[in-house]
């Protein structure tokens, strides 16, 4: 039996930009569009209506802009995952991408290959950002002592450590649930005692944490 559709939302106030990108995905098995919104509060209301896998969400829009949107919608539909489409690159957007809890960021110039790979990405619960700005998660906030992210980790049990280096490494929920020998409740569980322990709630977040602390072999 052929694996589920991916359910996509598109969010963008330009409808043409809205059509490229439908144009760009359209022809792929494993993807279909299943509404569109053009601002944020649109996006929430669709994304109870037609409970998409991944919101594409553009950022500058009128009414509610998609970092504000995607706010929301990590609080009211925590399974459905958002992949930030935009034209800016900066840090300043990335850092907010990360506060809002995105799972990915992407330029609106990618290549439609790159898409789809962001899109699955983050739909099995992973990241992705684009290879302009990947490089600045590696930048240490100023404003975030090591102490302090080590005096957090060590809040961590050993299962939920591990649960935390998988998720760094991008694997799914059930990927990590196979690897520790638990169940996917279970997986869940120690995912999310992880990051309220840390107080980070985005998968971004957790990688850069990894990452700053040299917790990867």
């Amino acid at each position: 039996m052929c694996n589920p559709r991916i359910r996509i939302l598109l969010v963008d106030d330009h409808w043409i930009v809205r059509e490229g990108i439908r144009a760009c995905i359209s022809d792929r098995p494993n993807i279909t569009v299943v509404g569109e919104a053009a601002d944020g509060f649109e996006a929430i209301q669709k994304t109870l209506d037609l409970k998409p896998d991944v919101v594409l969400m553009d950022v500058n829009m009128p009414r509610m802009g998609g970092l504000e949107a995607t706010k929301r919608l990590h609080a009211q539909f925590p399974e459905t995952k958002v992949l930030i489409l935009t034209v800016h690159n900066s840090k300043e957007y990335l850092t907010g991408m990360m506060q809002s809890g995105a799972h990915g960021y992407v330029i609106k110039d990618t290549s439609p290959t790159d898409l789809v790979r962001a899109i699955e990405a983050v739909h099995t619960g992973g990241a992705y950002f684009a290879p302009e700005i990947a490089s600045l998660l590696l930048e240490r906030p100023e404003a975030s002592p090591k102490t302090t992210a080590q005096s957090a980790l060590a809040r961590l049990g050993p299962r939920e450590r591990e649960c935390l280096i998988y998720v760094a490494q991008g694997l799914s929920s059930k990927e990590i649930a196979e690897k520790m020998g638990v169940s996917l409740r279970t997986c869940e569980t120690h995912r999310q005692r992880m990051m309220e322990k840390l107080g980070i709630h985005t998968v971004a977040g957790l990688t850069r944490l990894v990452i700053e602390e040299q917790l990867l072999p």
